[in-house]
C-alpha cells in the first residue's frame, strides 16, 4: 500500500519525519557547540542537553518521543565526541568507539525523553473538580 494517494497518512509520515530531522539537527548542533564553543570541558553542558532532551520527549506522540529521544542522544554524543577529537590516530579508526558511546548517549537521551513524555501526560491531563 502506498501512502502517496492518502493525504492524511502522507501528512503524518511527513510530520513524524520532520520531528526526527529536528531531533538530529538539535543533537548535532548541541554536541558540536558543547565540544568546541560553549562550556567546553564543563559538566554544565548537561543542562542544555537535558532541557533539549526533555523538549524532544515532550514534542510528539509517545512512540515518536521514544525514537526521537534515542536518536537525539545518539547524535548528540557522537557529534560531541567527533567535534572534540584531536587525537593522533585517524578519525575513522575512532568511529566504532564513538558509535558505541553514542548508544550510551542514546540511552541517556531516551531517559530525558521519557521525562518529557511523563511531563506531557501530567500537564495535559484534564482538570478534576474537588468536591
Amino acid at each position: 500500500m502506498h501512502l502517496d494517494g492518502d493525504p492524511v497518512n502522507s501528512r503524518i509520515v511527513s510530520t513524524t519525519l520532520n520531528k526526527l530531522i529536528v531531533a538530529v539537527i538539535v543533537g548535532a548542533v548541541l554536541g558540536i557547540i558543547g565540544a568546541r564553543y560553549l562550556l567546553v570541558g564543563s559538566w554544565l553542558n548537561l543542562v542544555p542537553w537535558t532541557v533539549a532532551g526533555i523538549a524532544v520527549g515532550y514534542w510528539g506522540t509517545r512512540t515518536e518521543s521514544v525514537i526521537n529521544s534515542f536518536v537525539y542522544g545518539f547524535v548528540l554524543s557522537f557529534a560531541f565526541l567527533a567535534a572534540g577529537y584531536s587525537g593522533k590516530f585517524p578519525f575513522i579508526t575512532r568511529v566504532p568507539f564513538f558509535a558505541v558511546l553514542g548508544v550510551v548517549g542514546g540511552i541517556c537521551g531516551l531517559g530525558t525523553g521519557l521525562v518529557g513524555v511523563y511531563l506531557k501526560s501530567k500537564l495535559n491531563r484534564p482538570a478534576t473538580k474537588n468536591r
